[in-house]
Parts: C-alpha cells; structure tokens; sequence
C-alpha cells in the first residue's frame, strides 16, 4: 500500500482532490485508531483526523519517501495533533478547575458498561499498579492517569528519557502478567 500511497501523495502535491479522497479513504482509518486510543473520544479523534488530512494535503509538495512510508508520515501527524489535542484540553481543564483524571480515566465505552464492572475494573487495576515498584508506577501513573508524555515525564521526575521509557516497558510487562492471573 505504501507505494500506492506514494503515488495518491504525488498526485495531492499536483492539486489533485480525487487523489485526497482517495488518500484519505485508504488511510483514514489508521489515522482515527491512533487519534481515538490517545483521545478517548471519537468526536475529538474524528476532528483531529480531518485536521491531519487538511494538513497533510497543504504539505504534499513537501513529502519525502526518503524520510519514511506514507503510513509513517501519516501516524506522525496523528500522534502529534492528538497529544496537541491532550495537552490543550489539560491546560482548558486547568484554568477552568476541571479534574483531568475524570477526563481521562473514563473508557470511550463507559456508557455501555455497568457502574458495578466498572468499579471491578478500577479496583483491580488501581490493586495491580500497588504491586509495581514505586519508580514504575510513578511513571505509568504519569503516563495514563496524568496525561504526559514520556518526554513530559523525564523533565518532571528529572530521570533520563531511556530510564523512563526501560520503567513503563517494565511496568506494563508486569501489570499484563499481575492482571492475566487475575483474569
């Protein structure tokens, strides 16, 4: 697909609004997946996707393969209006005094869930982060519950972006082992 995408990219950097249909009908979806799990919400995530694709139809001209796939160029640009997406919210709740945690710890499906499993599914998570070490559960509260990035994170905690990034890999490892014997 990625040469396919390279030629739909070419014919954007010419003017061509057939090849941004069709550029976007092939890649939206990628897109929308990345924007979603950052976000959470899909009328957000759908947003950001139509602002990635309008900027990337304005930066055709300057694309370069040599710099990566149409995917990867495509899931750079997502992954950063998301987090732009995150962080300008974060700053909206901040002045306005709106917690992010309830922002941002709710599932996108939180309706179709009852109040019952979902306390189950919180108790079991916050029990399995207790059994972390404390400096890998700092970093993966951080993270989820906090909204930074692993950048974000080194600056705060004054650790090195490799020490951050080794401590959420290890964290995560052990809470999929903690909750798969959960169940």
């Amino acid at each position: 697909m990625a040469t396919d995408g390279l030629a739909l990219i070419r014919r954007m950097a010419t003017g061509d609004r057939e090849a941004l249909a069709a550029f976007y009908d092939a890649y939206a979806s990628l897109a929308f997946g990345l924007a979603r799990r950052i976000l959470g919400d899909p009328d957000e995530a759908a947003e950001v996707v139509q602002d990635v694709f309008w900027e990337l139809w304005r930066a055709a001209p300057l694309y370069d393969p040599a710099r990566g796939t149409p995917e990867a160029w495509i899931t750079v640009r997502a992954r950063s209006r998301a987090i732009d997406k995150v962080r300008s919210s974060r700053r909206r709740d901040e002045m306005l005094g709106t917690p992010l945690s309830e922002a941002t710890t709710s599932s996108p499906d939180a309706e179709a869930d009852s109040p019952g499993s979902r306390v189950e599914e919180r108790e079991l998570v916050h029990g399995a982060l207790r059994e972390l070490p404390d400096n890998q559960r700092a970093v993966i509260e951080l993270a989820y519950l906090g909204g930074l990035t692993q950048s974000e994170i080194s600056t705060r905690l004054a650790q090195p972006l490799g020490t951050v990034k080794t401590r959420m890999r290890l964290g995560m490892e052990r809470l999929r082992e903690v909750l798969g014997a959960r169940g």
